[in-house]
C-alpha cells in the first residue's frame, strides 16, 4: 500500500481568527522598520505646516507616511510613481509602512513635487544622524562626477546655427501660407464650412508658426545665456587686471568675451537646461553632471549636486564649500581626479586649510606618500556610483529643468546615505532612541 507524503499545512483561502500584526509580517531587522524608525526621527514640521493650515477638503494622507514611502522607495530602486503605488498594493514592505493607506501614483507624484525642497533637506538631517552615530571621520573625502542622462531624447536638441537657417525657412513658408491664405479669403464659406468663422488658421499653418515661435524662443534664450556669460567673463578679466594693477604687475591680455552664442551651441526642446555631454563610455547623452564628495570611512555621502556644467574643474570650489557647510567639519584631506584641477578650484581648497591630492592632468602625484592617498580614491567614491547606478538603477532622471533635478539626486544620495546607516544600524539605533525622545 503507497503511503500518501504529508506536507506542512496549506489553506489559501482559511480565513484568520485573529487580526495579524503587520509587525510580524517582516523580519525585525528588516529595511523597511528601520527607514520607519529613521522617519520618525526627522523633523518633518516643514512638510506638515501646509497640511495644518488648510482645514478644508478631504483629510491628506499622513505626511509621515508618505515620506516613508517615498524613502524606502528610492532605497530599493524603485523611482517611478507608478511603480511605487504599485508596490504599495502588492509589497509587504510597502504596506507595512502604509499602514493600510494606497495612495495613486498621482497622489505620490504630486506629494514628491510639492515638498521636493524640503524632502531634499532631509539629506542634511540624515547627514547629521551619520555623523552623531560616528559614521563620518572627515579624515579622507574624494570627489567625483558621473555624467546622467536627463529626461529628454538629445535628438530634441538644435544647434543654434541651424535654429538660424530653421528660421529663415520657416518665416518663408508661414508667409507664403499666409499669402495664399489671402487668396482664398473669397471662398472661405465653401472651404471651411457653415459651422467655422472663417478666419481659423489651418492645421500646417498653426504647426508651422507654433514651430516658429519655439525656435525664436530658443535662439532668445541661448543669446541671452552667451550675454550673461560674457558678462561674468568680463567681470573676472575686470578683477584680475585689478589684482595685478594693485601688486605692479602688467594685467595679462585676453580674448574678449564672446557676446553671441556658438554656432554649435545646443538647445533642448524636452528639457531646455539639461545640456549635451559625453558620458564615461565616450557616448553622447542629453544629460547633466551629478556630483558626490563621499567620507572615506563608511562610504556616507557628505556632498552632492547637479549641473548642466559638462565639465568637472568648475565643480571643485562649489563642492568644497557644500562639503564645510554640510557637515560643519573641515577634512584633512580631499582627493578628486585630474579633471577636476584649476587654480580657482585648488585655491578654495587650500584657503579652506584642507591638504589636496588632485592630479595635474594625466600626471600623478610624484610623492610615494602622495600616491597612497591618491589611489584610495577610487575605492571610496566611485563604489557609491556603482551603488547608485547599478545596484539601485538610477541612470536617468525622471524629473526635468535644474532645480527639479537636483531636488531628485538629492533624494537618491540621501537613500543610499540610510542604506549606509542600515549597515551599521548598532551604532545607529542609540542614536535614532535619543533623537525619537
Amino acid at each position: 500500500m503507497r503511503n500518501e507524503k504529508e506536507y506542512r499545512p496549506y489553506h489559501p483561502h482559511q480565513v484568520f481568527l485573529l487580526p495579524p500584526s503587520p509587525d510580524d509580517w517582516l523580519p525585525e531587522d528588516h529595511l523597511a522598520y528601520f527607514v520607519s524608525e529613521l522617519v520618525d526621527s526627522l523633523d518633518l514640521s516643514a512638510i506638515e505646516a501646509p497640511y495644518e493650515d488648510e482645514l478644508r477638503g478631504a483629510p491628506p494622507y499622513h505626511p509621515a507616511m508618505m515620506v516613508k514611502i517615498l524613502m524606502y522607495a528610492y532605497c530599493k530602486g524603485v523611482y517611478s510613481s507608478r511603480r511605487i503605488a504599485t508596490h504599495v498594493q502588492e509589497d509587504v514592505a510597502f504596506r507595512v509602512l502604509a499602514a493600510g493607506n494606497a495612495p495613486d501614483f498621482r497622489t505620490i507624484n504630486a506629494f514628491r513635487l510639492r515638498h521636493l525642497a524640503t524632502l531634499s533637506g532631509l539629506f542634511g538631517q540624515v547627514l547629521e544622524l551619520a555623523q552623531q552615530a560616528g559614521l563620518v571621520s572627515m579624515a579622507h573625502v574624494a570627489l567625483d562626477g558621473t555624467k546622467l542622462e536627463a529626461n529628454a531624447s538629445k535628438h530634441k536638441a538644435m544647434s543654434y546655427a541651424y535654429m538660424q537657417q530653421e528660421e529663415e525657412r520657416l518665416k518663408a513658408l508661414v508667409a507664403e501660407m499666409f499669402r495664399r491664405a489671402d487668396e482664398i479669403d473669397t471662398a472661405e464659406d465653401a472651404l471651411y464650412g457653415p459651422d467655422k468663422r472663417g478666419d481659423e488658421l489651418p492645421e500646417e499653418l498653426r504647426t508651422r508658426a507654433g514651430r516658429l515661435a519655439r525656435i525664436r524662443a530658443a535662439k532668445a534664450a541661448l543669446e541671452a545665456e552667451a550675454k550673461e556669460k560674457a558678462a561674468a567673463a568680463r567681470a573676472a578679466q575686470e578683477a584680475k587686471a585689478a589684482e595685478a594693477a594693485a601688486e605692479g604687475r602688467p594685467p595679462r591680455a585676453g580674448k574678449p568675451p564672446r557676446e553671441t552664442p556658438a554656432d554649435r551651441a545646443q538647445y533642448n526642446f524636452t528639457d531646455p537646461e539639461s545640456r549635451i555631454m559625453k558620458d564615461a563610455d565616450g557616448a553622447f547623452i542629453q544629460g547633466y553632471n551629478a556630483q558626490l564628495a563621499v567620507d572615506a570611512a563608511h562610504q556616507i555621502i557628505v556632498a552632492a549636486d547637479v549641473t548642466a556644467q559638462a565639465a568637472d574643474a568648475p565643480h571643485l570650489a562649489p563642492m568644497t564649500t557644500a562639503i564645510l557647510e554640510n557637515t560643519r567639519q573641515t577634512p584633512q584631506r580631499l582627493s578628486a581626479d585630474a579633471g577636476y584641477f584649476s587654480e580657482d578650484g585648488l585655491n578654495a581648497v587650500v584657503t579652506a586649510e584642507i591638504d589636496p591630492y588632485i592630479a595635474t592632468q594625466r600626471q600623478k602625484l610624484r610623492t610615494q606618500a602622495g600616491r597612497a592617498v591618491y589611489t584610495m580614491r577610487k575605492a571610496i567614491v566611485e563604489p557609491v556610483f556603482g551603488q547608485i547606478k547599478g545596484a539601485r538603477g538610477f541612470v536617468r532622471f525622471l524629473l526635468r529643468g535644474q532645480v527639479k533635478v537636483r531636488g531628485e539626486w538629492a533624494l537618491v544620495t540621501t537613500a543610499h546615505n540610510i542604506h549606509r546607516l542600515f549597515a551599521a544600524r548598532r551604532r545607529v539605533e542609540p542614536v535614532l532612541a535619543q533623537a525619537m525622545r
